[in-house]
């Protein structure tokens, strides 16, 4: 089952403006290390869970992970080969809007190079731009 929301008020919404940074959720504030997005984009709910699956295989179930984003936001498709007109497409997905600095993914209870290995594989399923980074205290 993906990720999406139980309910929501609108079942369509508009695409929405992508542009700023992250103002909030921009640092590392529940485990060590974290993945933090240097590029803007959607995250579809299959590209989140992929990146929990590669992080815990990588693991082998150890550390702690926390997942960031959740995706919030419907996005609609019209059938191919579908002709202008007859209203807006179905609901196809949900997507996490990612601005750059946000947190994604965090990390404990693990080797700093485990942590860097396991943000690696997870950054390579994501369409953004992603680097590893530290708590401050760390």
């Amino acid at each position: 089952m993906p990720l999406m929301p139980k309910r929501v008020k609108y079942r369509k919404t508009h695409r929405g403006s992508r542009a700023g940074n992250a103002s909030r959720g921009n640092e590392v504030s529940f485990g060590d290390f974290g993945l933090q997005s240097l590029g803007r984009g959607w995250v579809a709910a299959n590209q989140i869970e992929s990146c929990r699956v590669a992080i815990n295989r990588h693991l082998k179930r150890k550390g702690k992970l926390w997942i960031r984003i959740f995706p919030h936001k419907p996005v609609t498709s019209r059938p191919p080969e579908t002709r202008m007109g007859k209203g807006k497409g179905a609901l196809d997905r949900w997507v996490a809007v990612v601005r750059p600095g946000h947190m994604l993914f965090e990390l404990s209870n693990c080797t700093e190079s485990q942590a860097k290995e396991a943000m690696r594989l997870a950054a390579n399923k994501l369409g953004i731009r992603c680097r590893f980074v530290k708590r401050a205290g760390l």
